[in-house]
C-alpha cells in the first residue's frame, strides 16, 4: 500500500499521558508507513520528513475527529444472524433457541455468519474482536440452569471455517476455542485443541490473527477437572483464558463455588480474564484483583438479557482491568460500540447516583486501549501510536451537526454515535465509507447469511418473520 498522512484532524491517540509526550488530545497530523503502522504523529502541520510525498496519499480529515478503532475484547461473531431471537427472555432461554439453530448449521453457515458478523463489526468501527467461536460440540441446554449435554460433534470445518471468515472480512482477531473436555477421552481432547490452535493462525494472515485463546467453560463445568485442563492448555500453548462467569442470576451458590475451581487449579492470575462477572462476592472481587486478573464488561448484553449490572466502578477500585466487549450480535442486536459505552457509563451514574463515577474518556479507553490491554495486545493495537497499526475511525461530530464542542471527549462518546461514523481504516486501509464495507465479500454477505442460516432455522423448525425483501412468507404474489 501507499504510505498514508492524515491532516486537519482533531485526534485522540488514547495514549496514556506521557507516554509519548503529547497532549491528551490535539488538532495534527499521523503518518502510515507502507506496512500499516503509524511513523509518526503530532500537532499542528506534518513536519517534512512526514509529509506526503508524490509515492503517497493524503487524507484530508477537515476537522473531524481520528481516534482508535474501537476493540471489542469478548464477541460472538458468529451470531450475526440471530439478531432479535428470543426477545424476551433471560440468558439460558435465549441460549436454548440459539443453539438449536447451530446444531443444524455446517461449515458455510457458521462461514458465512462470521464473514457477516465481522463486516458488520468493521462498519461499525470495531477492528479487533476477541472472537469466541462456536464450539464444534452441540449442546442441549437446560433453559433453567444452562447445564447442557453433549447431543452432537461437527466436523472440524465447522470451527476452522470461523476462523477463515473473520480471516477473509479482514478483522483483527484473537480466536478463542472451548476445550470440549465432556465430549471425549483426554487425549483426543487435548489433540484437537491443539490443531485448532493451529489452524487459527496457520489461516489467519499474521497482521491479523492477534493470538488464540481459550474459550472458558468452568461456569456450565461439573467437576473441577475442567479447570485443571484448562489450567494445563493454557501452559502448554503460552495462552490466555477469558471464562464466563457469574453472568446471572441462577443458582449463585453453585456458580461461585465455582470460583474456587479456577483458584485451585492455579489459574487466576493475569492470563484470566473475567467475562461478564456480574455476581461476584467482595471476596472474589479482592482475590481477582490481587491475583492480576482483568474483568470485560458487556453493559448491553447484560441489560438485553436481564443479566444484573456489573460494577465496573467497584471492580476498578479494587485494582481490577477493565475492558469492553460487544458480546453476541444476537444478545446486542446493533454492533454500536458508542451505544455500549453510553449504556455502560449512564448505568454506572445512576447506580451510584454520581455522574463522576465513570467519565467519558475513561469508558472511551475501556473500549480501546483498555480492551486491548486485557487482551495483551496494546502493543499493536488499542491506540494512535508510533510502531501500532494505524486502525482507526473519522468520525464527523458536525455531520449531522452536535453543536459546539465544549469537551472533546464528552461530543465523541455522548453526542457522536455510528451516523458520525465516516470512514473505518485497518492498517492504513479502507475498511469501510458511510457504513458500507470496502471488503469484496459485502456483496454477497447479506443474501449468503440469509440463505445458510434460514436453512438451519428452518431444520430446527424455526422461520423469520420477514424474507430477505422484507415481505412475510408467502405473502408475495
Amino acid at each position: 500500500m501507499l504510505p498514508l498522512t492524515v491532516v486537519n484532524a482533531v485526534l485522540l491517540p488514547m495514549a496514556d499521558a506521557g507516554s509519548d509526550g503529547q497532549p491528551d488530545w490535539f488538532v495534527g497530523w499521523m503518518r502510515v508507513d507502507a506496512s500499516g503502522r503509524i511513523s509518526g504523529i503530532g500537532p499542528g502541520n506534518p513536519p517534512p520528513e512526514h509529509s506526503a510525498g508524490p509515492a503517497s496519499a493524503v487524507l484530508d480529515a477537515g476537522g473531524a475527529i481520528v481516534a482508535p478503532g474501537f476493540v471489542s475484547a469478548h464477541s460472538h461473531l458468529f451470531t450475526s444472524g440471530l439478531r432479535g431471537i428470543a426477545p424476551d427472555s433471560t440468558l439460558y432461554p435465549w441460549l436454548r433457541a440459539m443453539s438449536e439453530v447451530f446444531r443444524h448449521a455446517d461449515a458455510e453457515a457458521m462461514y458465512w455468519s462470521t464473514v457477516h458478523g465481522s463486516l458488520d463489526f468493521l462498519a461499525c468501527g470495531i477492528t479487533t474482536a476477541y472472537n469466541f467461536t462456536q464450539s464444534r460440540v452441540s449442546r442441549a441446554f437446560d433453559p433453567a440452569t444452562g447445564k447442557g449435554t453433549v447431543d452432537g460433534v461437527h466436523p472440524p470445518e465447522y470451527l476452522t471455517r470461523q476462523f477463515d471468515g473473520a480471516a477473509d472480512a479482514g478483522l483483527r482477531v484473537v480466536n478463542a476455542i472451548r476445550l470440549d473436555d465432556d465430549a471425549g477421552p483426554e487425549r483426543e481432547v487435548f489433540a484437537e485443541f491443539a490443531d485448532m490452535v493451529a489452524a487459527s493462525a496457520g489461516r489467519t494472515p499474521p497482521d491479523q490473527h492477534l493470538g488464540a485463546s481459550v474459550f472458558g467453560s468452568v461456569q456450565w463445568a461439573a467437576t473441577p477437572r475442567t479447570a485443571e485442563l484448562e489450567a494445563r492448555v493454557m501452559r502448554e500453548h503460552g495462552i490466555g483464558n477469558q471464562a464466563h462467569f457469574l453472568e446471572t442470576a441462577e443458582e449463585l451458590d453453585v456458580q461461585r463455588e465455582k470460583f474456587a475451581w479456577y483458584a485451585d487449579a492455579g489459574v487466576l492470575g493475569p492470563a484470566l480474564l473475567l467475562g461478564h462477572f456480574v455476581h461476584p462476592t467482595d471476596e472474589m472481587v479482592a482475590a481477582a484483583a490481587e491475583a492480576g486478573c482483568a474483568m470485560v464488561w458487556q453493559a448491553t448484553s447484560n441489560g438485553r438479557l436481564g443479566s444484573g449490572i456489573a460494577d465496573v466502578v467497584r471492580y476498578s477500585r479494587a485494582g481490577m482491568r477493565i475492558g469492553m466487549g460487544l458480546d453476541d450480535q444476537s444478545c446486542t442486536d446493533q454492533s454500536d460500540p458508542f451505544g455500549n459505552m453510553r449504556i455502560g457509563m449512564y448505568t454506572m451514574r445512576a447506580l451510584h447516583t454520581d455522574a463522576s463515577v465513570l467519565l467519558p474518556r475513561e469508558v472511551l479507553r475501556m473500549h480501546t486501549l483498555g480492551s486491548a490491554e486485557v487482551l495483551g495486545v496494546a502493543d499493536r493495537v488499542g491506540s494512535l501510536e508510533v510502531g501500532k497499526f494505524a486502525d482507526f475511525v473519522v468520525v464527523d461530530h458536525r455531520a449531522p451537526g452536535t453543536g459546539p464542542v465544549w469537551d472533546v471527549y464528552a461530543t465523541y462518546v455522548m453526542a457522536c454515535g455510528l451516523r458520525n461514523l465516516k470512514q473505518v481504516y485497518v492498517g492504513g486501509r479502507l475498511a469501510s465509507a458511510d457504513g458500507r464495507c470496502t471488503s469484496p465479500l459485502a456483496a454477497d454477505a447479506d443474501g449468503a447469511l440469509y440463505e445458510w442460516i434460514g436453512r438451519a432455522a428452518g431444520q430446527a423448525g424455526m422461520h423469520p418473520a420477514l424474507d430477505s425483501g422484507g415481505q412475510a412468507p408467502g405473502a408475495r404474489p
